[in-house]
């Protein structure tokens, strides 16, 4: 697992450099996090009034995936290439791992390789500043909403994975509730973003 312990080619891992403060990106993640102190997850996903999608969409993104690598990081322990030998939320859900530059053509791997695979494939993602701009008026490219939701459809299957392979692992840690609110938020702004006709 490269991407939690640091193998990644003397690279170590580290969740996405924290949003610098006084930012425009940082006054948004504060919104989110204030909305959602406020129980209401569904009013938590909306783009604020006057704000870029854009900006909105990566913020999220950044916020999920440094969620989920928290969540699968306590559970590294029960995933692993002797209990999961396939990335797979059940029987009929069976994930292949390609990025398209690296590999090319999918291939079958375990569990935990597919989530390193993936995890490490999101962070150069997030760390591409044409991709993901952190300073203000640096425009997003023209297919960042294209990106955004590849990322966001392969951090569902983490979740998926998750709760199919190790759900009774997740109760054991008595970390439910933390899945399942976060879950139910990444769901809610998938769902909200799929409506939105900005972001077509």
């Amino acid at each position: 697992m490269s991407f939690l312990f640091g193998n990644r080619s003397s690279k170590t891992f580290k969740p996405k450099k924290n949003i610098p403060e006084g930012s425009h990106q940082y006054e948004l993640l504060k919104h989110a996090e204030a909305t959602l102190g406020s129980g209401n997850l569904r009013m938590a996903v909306m783009l604020p009034d006057g704000e870029d999608l854009n900006e909105w969409v990566a913020v999220n993104t950044v916020d999920f995936f440094n969620q989920i690598n928290m969540l699968y990081g306590t559970i590294t322990d029960f995933c692993t290439e002797e209990s999961c030998p396939v990335m797979s939320a059940g029987p009929k859900y069976e994930y292949h791992w390609a990025d398209g530059t690296n590999i090319k053509k999918p291939i079958k791997c375990s569990a935990p390789k597919y989530i390193d695979y993936l995890m490490t494939w999101v962070q150069d993602q997030l760390d591409d500043e044409t991709l993901f701009p952190s300073k203000i008026g640096v425009p997003f490219r023209r297919n960042f909403m294209s990106v955004a939701k590849t990322i966001l459809k392969r951090l569902f299957r983490v979740y998926a994975h998750i709760y199919h392979q190790h759900f009774d692992s997740v109760m054991q840690l008595q970390e439910e509730a933390h899945l399942n609110t976060s879950f139910k938020h990444f769901i809610f702004f998938v769902q909200v973003l799929d409506r939105s006709p900005l972001s077509m």
